[in-house]
């Protein structure tokens, strides 16, 4: 029996020590990217906005001309405005 309760105690410290060391990593890498965002502010080059593209060349007799907004639209929405819709082609 003596045993059985070392080898039950020896379980139950080390699996205390490895909760409280994922608690520990789980709060400084919190910690890190509270520190990241507030000290190194996102540089002002790498956000580039692309204007979508007003006119695009899709077949006259596949979609009007409201789809081709529609699809424009979507991609904008979809990628936050970095998209360019160039050509409409059906697969």
């Amino acid at each position: 029996m003596e045993n059985i309760e070392t080898g039950l105690l020896l379980m139950v410290v080390g699996m205390a020590t490895v909760f409280v060391i994922l608690l520990i990593v789980i709060y400084l890498g919190k910690a890190l990217i509270w520190a990241v965002n507030k000290y190194a502010p996102e540089e002002e080059g790498t956000k580039k906005v692309v204007k979508v593209a007003a006119a695009v060349k899709a077949p006259t007799n596949a979609l009007s001309s409201q789809e081709t907004a529609v699809i424009v639209s979507a991609v904008s929405m979809a990628t936050q405005g970095l998209g360019k819709v160039v050509k409409i082609e059906k697969l």
